[in-house]
């Protein structure tokens, strides 16, 4: 049985671009997010990470499930996969790179090639969904 790296992510799209960001000493960009702590549910997790990551509070009633999407990990092993838990959502505050995060930047399709491969089936279902140009 492979190995599951089991993260949740922000999926936030504005003006046809995605908010993605770049963990210091990383040479992709991510989806930000991550991964659960014990006994955290979905909304607690992703609240946590995105004030941790970038600074903003997550709106919770305004927290969606876009979807589920699994693939090879970035820079793990062959065979270790990571699924990753969607969700949209509105924030408060002001966007600012915290904790790990050396950037945030807001990504078109054409830059597909500069993200992790799950980040592009999600790429590929906004641009198929007409969200991302």
């Amino acid at each position: 049985m492979a190995a599951v790296i089991d993260k949740v992510a922000w999926v936030r799209v504005e003006d046809g671009r995605i908010l993605s960001t770049r963990s210091r000493g990383k040479d992709a960009y991510y989806i930000p997010g991550g991964k659960r702590e014990a006994g955290e549910s979905d909304a607690e997790t992703l609240a946590r990470e995105i004030e941790e990551e970038l600074s903003v509070a997550i709106l919770p009633a305004s927290v969606a499930h876009l979807g589920t999407y699994e693939a090879q990990a970035h820079g793990h092993a062959d065979g270790v996969l990571v699924r990753m838990t969607c969700y949209t959502g509105d924030y408060h505050g002001t966007l600012a790179p915290s904790s790990e995060i050396a950037e945030l930047r807001w990504l078109s399709y054409a830059d597909r090639d500069r993200v992790s491969p799950v980040d592009r089936l999600i790429f590929d279902d906004l641009r198929a969904s007409g969200l991302l140009t």
